[in-house]
């Protein structure tokens, strides 16, 4: 014999049971979440760094491809500084968000 339901059934939000929510986060879920954001942190050297290299790799193919070395290859690794500088901002604006918010 199985046990009668305490719930109506219904799942919409005016249900009782949807006014029981968590409003405590645990510490687990807090160093989860500080973890991240070290990581997303770490990720934006690693970006930097892999667009000037890509920038200056690529730069370098089309020199050899054209045959106007060095100067392709100095473009593009300028064009791949500004692009790793601008992930950089971008992530600080992203982060000063997060902090504003709370």
């Amino acid at each position: 014999m199985q046990p009668e339901p305490t719930h109506s059934g219904e799942m919409s939000q005016v249900s009782p049971a949807a006014s029981v929510h968590r409003t405590h986060v645990s510490k687990a879920s807090q160093r989860g979440k500080q973890a991240f954001e070290s990581l997303t942190s770490s990720a934006v050297g690693l970006e930097l760094g892999l667009s000037v290299i890509i920038g200056a790799l690529f730069g370098r193919w089309l020199d050899g491809e054209i045959g106007t070395t060095p100067w392709m290859m100095i473009v593009f690794l300028v064009l791949g500084f500004v692009a790793g500088i601008r992930g950089v901002l971008r992530a600080v604006a992203k982060m000063d968000r997060e902090a504003a918010r709370g």
